[in-house]
């Protein structure tokens, strides 16, 4: 993975959500020339059937409600989806509107009034690392970048922005053996604020 960027060129990420139960964040790591277009990624979610597909920029974040309640086969859903119109297999990952409301209440930088939310970012991982994964992530050497990890997040701070720090990125899916999608701190809040419209209009 390249050094972290606010939103990753090259990559289109899913926030999908549904009544009490929204989801965000997936990974699409397609090639820049398998580009995807929020207009189409919008219908490609109203042929599967999912309602309301809204999308947050170009990075290729979704909202949307829908009746299914398997997290599994609805990630496969999308997933396969996606192949099949766009000719890249992206690895999913979602969130519930309550886990990323969740995830903004744990941030561990909340009460650090130096902090710039737009040098901060939450790192969504596929699933829940291990503890060995965890001690091997807080062990990298991050300086003056600072890392936490709160379950299957991770807080990275950039002081210096995150076009110049020296953070290897890689290092860190390596240790902890999961895939993840970063979001900077106002994409992430964002997307919070888009579920809820979402689920106060329905």
């Amino acid at each position: 993975m390249p050094t972290p960027r606010a939103e990753p060129r090259g990559s289109h990420d899913i926030l999908s959500g549904y009544d009490r139960n929204d989801f965000h964040a997936s990974r699409h790591q397609c090639r820049r020339h398998n580009v995807i277009k929020m207009d189409a990624l919008r219908a490609l979610y109203e042929s599967l059937r999912m309602q309301d597909p809204q999308t947050y920029v170009q990075s290729g974040n979704v909202v949307f409600r829908t009746s299914e309640r398997d997290t599994a086969k609805l990630a496969k859903k999308i997933q396969n989806g996606i192949e099949k119109r766009f000719g890249c297999k992206p690895e999913i990952i979602l969130r519930s509107s309550t886990e990323l409301e969740e995830s903004i209440s744990k941030n561990p930088f909340a009460k650090r009034r130096d902090i710039d939310p737009g040098k901060l970012l939450v790192l969504f991982l596929a699933g829940e690392p291990s503890v060995q994964g965890r001690e091997k992530v807080l062990a990298i050497k991050a300086d003056p970048e600072e890392l936490r990890m709160r379950g299957r997040e991770a807080y990275i701070y950039f002081p210096n922005g995150m076009g110049k720090t020296k953070l290897p990125w890689s290092l860190i899916e390596k240790a902890l053996g999961i895939p993840g999608t970063g979001r900077n701190w106002n994409s992430v809040t964002k997307l919070m604020e888009m579920a809820r419209k979402l689920e106060a209009v329905n």
